[in-house]
């Protein structure tokens, strides 16, 4: 069955490359892909495709679809997300965004019309399918706490499902290589943002002074011990402080506040709730030795992707056999994060990464360039994925 629905998937190449070349040219941002969910909507029906729920969030952005096939079984769950990034596209193609303030430049185009591939290819075999497939059109990847996944799953979208899987392109990855990971895969994303208090004043006085600079020096500096002594070197953790911020360009004076921001990325969650609560005893005590005072918002914006490592087995075999042994790899940890690790709170599931990348096509630009773009020749191999792994988890769950 995984030569057929390679076949399928190759032969319906012009169809896939056409509908992502519809979202590239017509970007829609986090949680206003209204136009995108319609287009989806209407692939899906025309495929025989039952629409479970339309819009999330509010809004009327997001589709959940279903596919029975003719035969009993479970259910297992494809994601493909669809917001575009607020930037002004560079790339001089025919299908280039036609909004001056929005451009796909993460591959989300690429992943809507590869599930709906993934879609038609189901729909060919539906009277093999042993259960059902559901599809799962997310908005907002790319909203951070506004995340579209939370949303989903909060609302019923995983209800009855018994696996999942997504998919994300791969600049740096070489066409026809997928990328898979048995555990983590993606890091966990927090945010930190910090206000000190102390008493500003005039430079050739610091005595009358609380100088807040002194104490932020010291827990940027202080941050990092956490890193590296109260954390295994087994583990993996970043701790980073992004931007500084004391004082009104007057460089005689002692400002009274400075402000502090950055980011965590940890996979472990113990590990995530250590790194904040050390965070917070860290700062307490330099503040507590600088007389500051102090206000901390720690957010947790992304949980970490951590992959089934059951259902991942399932993946790799279908990997292995479409793409061959030598194109599927796993990849080592990636600090980024992914919001589907909310559908992997719900059930077990796994992600995985498709290589887009081909310097001759200029493809193997970094993703959230306004130069990024994806290689159509990969389209195939990722609907052959898709498709391939509903397949293989349904037949072993049967």
């Amino acid at each position: 069955m995984l030569g057929k629905i390679k076949e399928l998937a190759v032969s319906s190449k012009s169809e896939t490359a056409s509908l992502r070349h519809h979202f590239h040219q017509n970007p829609e941002i986090a949680w206003e892909e209204v136009e995108t969910t319609k287009k989806v909507i209407e692939v899906l029906e025309g495929l025989g495709f039952s629409i479970v729920k339309k819009g999330f969030g509010g809004t009327e952005c997001g589709v959940v679809a279903d596919i029975k096939g003719g035969k009993p079984g479970k259910c297992v769950a494809l994601r493909g997300d669809m917001d575009a990034l607020p930037l002004v596209e560079e790339n001089d193609v025919p299908y280039k965004s036609q909004k001056a303030s929005a451009m796909h430049g993460c591959g989300h185009d690429a992943h809507t019309a590869m599930l709906l591939g993934a879609a038609r290819v189901l729909s060919e075999i539906r009277d093999e399918i042993p259960g059902t497939v559901r599809l799962l059109f997310q908005p907002a990847e790319e909203s951070g706490l506004k995340s579209g996944a939370k949303a989903m799953v909060e609302e019923g979208a995983l209800e009855g499902v018994d696996a999942v899987a997504g998919i994300h392109t791969w600049a740096s990855a070489p066409t026809g290589t997928i990328l898979y990971r048995f555990g983590p895969i993606m890091a966990a994303a927090d945010g930190w943002y910090l206000t000190l208090k102390g008493k500003g004043g005039h430079g050739s006085t610091p005595e009358l002074c609380i100088d807040p600079t002194i104490t932020a020096a010291n827990i940027v500096l202080n941050l990092q011990a956490i890193v590296g002594r109260e954390v295994s070197a087994k583990e993996t953790v970043v701790v980073s402080t992004g931007t500084v911020k004391a004082g009104i360009s007057v460089f005689n004076i002692i400002p009274d506040t400075v402000e502090m921001n950055g980011t965590v990325r940890s996979f472990n969650p113990a590990v995530q709730d250590h790194v904040e609560s050390a965070m917070r005893r860290v700062i307490a005590g330099a503040c507590q030795i600088g007389r500051c005072t102090f206000e901390l918002d720690y957010k947790r914006f992304i949980p970490a992707t951590i992959n089934n490592n059951d259902v991942t087995a399932v993946a790799k075999e279908v990997f292995d056999a479409v793409a061959g042994p030598e194109n599927a790899k796993e990849t080592p940890l990636i600090m980024g994060s992914e919001d589907f690790s909310y559908f992997q709170q719900k059930v077990p599931g796994t992600y995985f990464l498709l290589g887009t990348g081909n310097p001759d096509k200029g493809t193997d630009n970094p993703h959230h360039s306004p130069k990024f773009n994806v290689d159509d020749d990969a389209l195939p191999l990722g609907v052959t994925a898709l498709a391939g792994f509903a397949w293989n988890w349904l037949s072993k769950n049967s």
